[in-house]
């Protein structure tokens, strides 16, 4: 069988997960035979590393304006796409429109304008796209669907659902494009997108009714100086504070950082180490919502960006009893690449494996530990590895906990938040059903 031929936009750091996978692990089935960024080094630095670590020969190269022009002189069967997240939509539907199916890292867009036109292209042209929510393969989380879908505490009522970001991860939002509400569509739909879709697949319901508070409580100019602290300085590089101040991160000292961001700046002017407490940032970094299900369940979901610990805590209350997950996560900065041997891979912040707590109790019943093979590791609580095996090692046989997420799973996990946002400057409770149409519906 031929190898699917697989073309990649957007060459930062999430890339390097897809890459890896076809240039190794599942390069029998598919291959890398295109990339396309706005920024040639970045570019040149992957075929670099791509040689390095793989022996791979130089992959042709095209900039954003070549995106099309790519897809046909380079023959792609499928298009990932891993660029930031306001240009999702653009790549998706022109992808699509010219015959090619899509990989897409979440969110699947930022907001419900482009979210329509992603729909109605889908539903235009056929193509399968592919909405890569690792959580959903973490070996934990498929756990507690397995709980859920077996009846162990009847019918789910409500779920309270806590997502704490440390001040080593949920910092990094803060200096990268993410600051900008334009780029992201801010901490609701980049990150929180992940947790919609994991109550949304636990729980099988669709999301009705969206009320919520946010705000920038933490990071930014003002919340500092509120603070008595002093603004020292716009960025980490050339700024002295790089190893005294505990906010500030080396570019130059991390190879792919600097390969990636510090060496192409000249090309675009897009600098990766902004400081968290200088002017510009426009999301929020403490959010609480409320959501209402098509089955009447509700969510209370809160997400916090500065916390001293890196983890999330669920519980679901049925009608048969109440299950409660609990893990602390493996922090990070991403770009970074934490070598296990090496030293200080042992240190708070480097810690190789998460710890998770899974327990169910039924009603006039005692609390009982589940237990979770979470053998093998990996990104996001080893979803990565098992995500990656279902989208390019193929689906063989029918997964009963429905993992693989398509455009509808998509859509409902961004627009979740996409109403929070809208629900945020209103004041208002927002409903899913007034924000976009799904075709055939």
């Amino acid at each position: 069988m031929a190898r699917k031929r697989y073309a990649m936009v957007g060459l930062g750091s999430r890339s390097r997960m897809f890459s890896q996978a076809l240039l190794a692990a599942h390069a029998d089935v598919g291959e890398l035979v295109a990339l396309c960024d706005v920024n040639q080094a970045r570019m040149d630095f992957q075929n670099k590393r791509f040689a390095e670590r793989f022996d791979a020969a130089p992959i042709p190269t095209y900039g954003a304006s070549e995106f099309v022009r790519m897809l046909h002189e380079c023959a792609v069967d499928a298009v990932i796409v891993t660029s930031m997240d306001r240009t999702h939509d653009h790549y998706i539907v022109a992808a699509m429109e010219h015959g090619c199916d899509v990989v897409t890292e979440k969110p699947l867009t930022t907001d419900e304008v482009k979210c329509q036109h992603i729909l109605d292209a889908q539903q235009r042209t056929g193509r399968e796209l592919t909405v890569t929510f690792n959580y959903r393969y973490a070996p934990r989380n498929s756990a507690v669907k397995e709980l859920i879908a077996s009846g162990a505490i009847g019918e789910v009522q409500s779920v309270h659902f806590e997502w704490l970001l440390d001040t080593r991860h949920g910092a990094d939002y803060f200096r990268r494009w993410h600051r900008d509400k334009r780029n992201s569509g801010g901490l609701m739909v980049h990150k929180s997108s992940h947790h919609f879709d994991l109550v949304n697949w636990w729980i099988d319901a669709v999301p009705q009714t969206v009320f919520g508070f946010g705000d920038l409580r933490f990071y930014g100019r003002a919340n500092a100086e509120n603070r008595g602290e002093r603004v020292r300085s716009d960025r980490s590089h050339g700024s002295g504070e790089v190893g005294i101040n505990p906010w500030a991160i080396d570019l130059a000292d991390e190879p792919e950082l600097k390969g990636l961001y510090l060496d192409a700046e000249h090309e675009d002017g897009y600098i990766r180490d902004r400081n968290v407490f200088s002017d510009g940032i426009s999301i929020e970094d403490d959010m609480a919502v409320l959501v209402r299900y098509n089955t009447g369940a509700t969510l209370t979901y809160h997400l916090t960006a500065y916390s001293p610990w890196e983890g999330y805590r669920v519980g679901f209350n049925g009608t048969k009893g109440r299950i409660e997950l609990a893990v602390i996560e493996r922090s990070y900065v991403s770009g970074e690449v934490i070598d296990p041997n090496a030293a200080g891979a042992d240190q708070p912040g480097n810690e190789p494996i998460d710890h998770t707590r899974l327990t169910v109790q039924n009603l006039w019943g005692k609390a009982r530990r589940v237990e979770v093979d979470e053998e093998g590791g990996g990104g996001h609580g080893g979803g990565d590895r098992r995500l990656l095996a279902d989208v390019f090692g193929g689906r063989s046989e029918p997964d009963p906990l429905g993992r693989a997420a398509g455009p509808i799973d998509g859509a409902y996990a961004m627009l979740t938040g996409a109403a929070a946002n809208r629900s945020f400057a209103t004041g208002l409770p927002v409903q899913i059903a007034d924000l976009v149409s799904f075709p055939g519906t």
